[in-house]
């Protein structure tokens, strides 16, 4: 598979991998993948069984006779190669105590008064400009992790508020970070005046700079409180302040500090279904009305956008089967994005060469080809707003609210009925995924718990050990009733179902999950040999 690495298969459309066979009976003939050229060339890649182990890197010989440059090539192995290199990195020290305190009511770990010290040492030494580079502490990094000191102060468990170290590390820092710290940072560290104990008027008194920002700081105030806003509200802010403009790597914005913050103090408050709602709404018309495909039936497929970094991922191989059988599929998300950073169906695309950058109309026009059936669309090209904000979500550290709601997007519609099939790790998120399922007018929807959050599940046993939660392949849905449709929004009857699968019920052999951390992800992907690309049989 490298070989579509090469610069001439840069040109490669993912609109030309082609099915050669939609037979709902494909038994009857052999199914093969073509990668098409747009100078009509081809290159053949032929189901066909394989039963040795594949190397995850190319000899040099075989590279050389491929024709392929070492420089050309990014390890498939490695996500951060995905990275975008022009996105500043974050202050690693900072990043660390975001992760511990930027979380939830009950998750959030206290910092020892060592780690404060350090913490709040470095942004000291950063707003006074003595750390250069990747040591400087960004504006999004001291945003959010005020934020969380803020919200944790105000709103939290006793348990989960400042520990003594905090409070005395803080107790030492504030009078020299207040006359460092900008008026913004200020107001999210103390935005009563209360926190600190120091008569602090700055915070009280901030109300931002035009328009826009006034209306992010009038939401901030509920938030860091501990409250939240209704759908209007989070609507109208996330409309006013995205997409994020840059010109030399500064935003020419709104303050990156307070968008932070509110980006972070709506996971630490948790999700309503109103925020929810906002969140996945908000940019459906961002380009206009969804177009809509000519087909009887439409899967989306919801995956966690950060990728996965344990356990290899099968959606992209399940929808090309799915399309042999007449059945199809919409695939989306992004090449890389925190915090988990790691492999995304994007990037696979990208190392067979396929073409990742489909407007809707192309996607949809792959949709309705018979020969096809299957499509990427990349939130890169659908939702422009969004995808502004990865680099500021790498510096939150925790995923946000948007981690949730972009796996249940509806970037193409259809004649016909539409499912949409989402992952989920932690408990409690399913069911806000289906209500999401619900607001989209499917017929059909499903949540499944599989290896690392993703859609792929396990023919692993559930252990003895697991004890609280769900196991790895739960799943939890509801398909429409009747013969109505399920389009519109009030008035559908549902019926709901949950079940755990097991592998051993439809003639699986249990085995453990193998990792992709201590093998190779790619070993559905590299069947490449003297020219001759195989992909193993499905």
């Amino acid at each position: 598979m490298r070989a579509l690495l090469s610069p001439e298969s840069s040109s490669l459309y993912f609109t030309s991998i082609n099915i050669v066979s939609r037979d709902p009976n494909p038994c009857r003939s052999r199914t093969s993948l073509y990668f098409l050229k747009r100078d009509g060339g081809c290159r053949l890649i032929r189901r066909k069984p394989r039963s040795t182990a594949v190397k995850a890197v190319l000899d040099s010989a075989t590279i050389e006779e491929l024709g392929l440059k070492e420089s050309d090539m990014r390890n498939p192995a490695i996500s951060s190669t995905y990275r975008r290199s022009m996105l500043p990195k974050p202050n690693q020290t900072v990043l660390e105590a975001q992760a511990r305190i930027c979380t939830g009511p009950t998750q959030t770990r206290p910092l020892s008064e060592e780690q404060a010290f350090k913490v709040l040492d470095t942004i000291l030494r950063s707003v006074r400009g003595e750390l250069k580079d990747e040591e400087q502490v960004s504006k999004a990094q001291i945003g959010a992790f005020f934020a969380g000191m803020t919200i944790r102060a105000n709103s939290f468990p006793e348990e989960t508020q400042w520990s003594e170290g905090e409070r005395r590390a803080m107790n030492l820092f504030w009078p020299l970070l207040l006359r460092a710290l900008p008026p913004d940072v200020i107001f999210i560290a103390d935005p009563e005046g209360s926190i600190m104990g120091l008569g602090n008027s700055v915070g009280p008194q901030f109300i931002g700079n035009g328009t826009t920002e006034m209306r992010l700081v009038g939401a901030l105030r509920e938030i860091l409180a501990g409250g939240h806003l209704g759908y209007e509200e989070v609507q109208g802010v996330l409309k006013d302040v995205l997409p994020l403009k840059f010109e030399d790597g500064k935003s020419t914005g709104v303050s990156e500090s307070l968008l932070s913050a509110f980006l972070i103090g709506q996971r630490m408050n948790r999700e309503t279904d109103r925020k929810l709602k906002a969140y996945c709404l908000a940019f459906d018309d961002e380009l206009g009305p969804a177009p809509v495909a000519d087909v009887s039936s439409l899967t989306h497929y919801g995956e966690p956008y950060d990728g996965n970094t344990r356990f290899f991922r099968s959606t992209l191989f399940v929808a090309a089967v799915r399309s042999c059988y007449g059945e199809s599929s919409l695939l989306h998300g992004v090449e890389w994005m925190p915090p988990k950073g790691g492999v995304t169906e994007e990037q696979m695309l990208n190392f067979m060469g396929a073409n990742t950058n489909l407007s809707l109309h192309q996607a949809k026009e792959l949709i309705e080809d018979e020969e096809v059936g299957f499509a990427y669309i990349s939130q890169h090209e659908a939702r422009p707003s969004l995808y502004s904000l990865i680099g500021l979500r790498e510096h939150i550290k925790k995923r946000p609210p948007l981690a949730t709601t972009e796996k249940v997007q509806q970037f193409i519609r259809a004649k016909g009925k539409e499912s949409i099939v989402a992952g989920f790790y932690h408990e409690g998120y399913e069911e806000p995924l289906l209500m999401l399922m619900k607001r989209r007018g499917v017929h059909s929807g499903l949540v499944v718990k599989g290896e690392e959050g993703a859609l792929s599940m396990t023919t692993r046993l559930r252990s003895a050990s697991t004890s609280k939660g769900f196991p790895v392949n739960y799943c939890s849905g509801f398909r429409s009733v009747g013969t109505e449709t399920a389009c519109k929004e009030d008035g559908v009857s549902h019926q709901s179902f949950r079940l755990e699968v097991n592998a051993m019920d439809y003639d699986f052999e249990p085995t453990d999950t193998p990792r992709t951390d201590r093998s190779s992800w790619v070993w559905l992907l590299c069947m490449a040999k003297k020219g001759q690309h195989t992909i193993a049989s499905f």
